[in-house]
Formats: structure tokens, C-alpha cells, sequence
């Protein structure tokens, strides 16, 4: 007597039976996976670039009117075991209109003369609602922790990127 293959069961509308578990299984990965690309492997948009120093700030910087003086690189292990590099200085306001902000760009290279890190960073603000008035000096502390290992150890380049004149 020979025997014949068995078909899978039908289900009552007369298609082969799925089951319904399954369609649940697949749609939950599917979810999970759009997530896991829309959290961690989408790449996210690129901050807008700052804007460019203007005119009149590019007059007041050429006319030496902003100048930094006694520049020092100090550097020290934190609690966390990771190198703290301070930038410190000061800056005088040599010219004839107060400011209300002042940022500079820090620039780090590697020994071959590469960038390693550029971070623009804010070294003059309004202090309780006064303006960088012209003749004053302020110091100025830059903090970074996160060089890359392939920096030249050397101070960076230190060049001003924004001047706000108050208004």
C-alpha cells in the first residue's frame, strides 16, 4: 500500500493555515529594525555652519583692536582618568566700540601639520549685562577634554570667528 504526501491542513477559506504568530514575529522585527535605523545607523543632519566673520568685524580684528595676551596651555588628568587641556589668556578690547560677544576658532593638528579638531568656542559675553567695554581686559578659560591622541601637542591656532558690537 503506498502512501501519500500529506498537504498542509487548509483553513476554512481554503488556503494553507499561517501561522498567525509568525505575521506577528515578522512585523515586530520589522518595527524593531526601522527603530534601530531610524535611532542609531540614520545619520543626522549636519548643524548649519556658523556664519562667516562680517566685514565689520574683519575691520575691527586687522586694526588690532582685539588682542589676546599671555596665552598658556596647561594640561591635567581629571577624575575620569582623560586629559583636560586649558587654554588660558586674556583678551583686551583695544578699540573704540563695546562688544557683547567674542568667539574664537581653536584649531589642533596632528604632527603632520593635519586638523585634528577645530572647536569654536565663546571666550567674551556680557558679564551681569555690561558689554566688553573698550580699554578692558577679561581672561579667559578654554577647557577641552576630547583631542584626539593624534594631536601635536602644541598650543592651537587660536583665530576670532565672531564679534558681536552692541548695539
Amino acid at each position: 500500500m503506498a502512501l501519500k504526501p500529506q498537504s498542509a491542513p487548509a483553513s476554512p477559506t481554503g488556503n494553507p493555515s499561517f501561522p498567525v504568530y509568525a505575521a506577528v514575529i515578522v512585523v515586530i522585527l520589522a518595527l524593531a529594525g526601522a527603530a534601530l535605523w531610524w535611532f542609531v545607523l540614520r545619520v543626522p543632519p549636519k548643524p548649519p555652519e556658523p556664519p562667516p566673520l562680517t566685514e565689520e568685524a574683519r575691520a575691527y580684528v586687522r586694526n588690532g583692536y582685539l588682542a589676546l595676551s599671555g596665552v598658556e596651555m596647561k594640561a591635567a588628568e581629571n577624575y575620569m582618568m582623560t586629559t583636560l587641556v586649558e587654554v588660558t589668556g586674556k583678551i583686551t578690547n583695544k578699540g573704540p566700540r563695546p562688544i557683547s560677544a567674542v568667539e574664537l576658532n581653536c584649531v589642533f593638528y596632528d604632527p603632520y601639520g593635519q586638523v585634528v579638531l577645530r572647536e569654536r568656542v565663546p571666550i567674551v559675553r556680557r558679564v551681569k549685562g555690561k558689554p566688553f567695554q573698550p580699554g578692558e581686559t577679561r581672561p579667559f578659560r578654554l577647557p577641552f577634554d576630547n583631542i584626539p591622541s593624534g594631536w601635536n601637542q602644541v598650543l592651537p591656532q587660536l583665530v576670532i570667528a565672531r564679534i558681536d558690537f552692541e548695539k
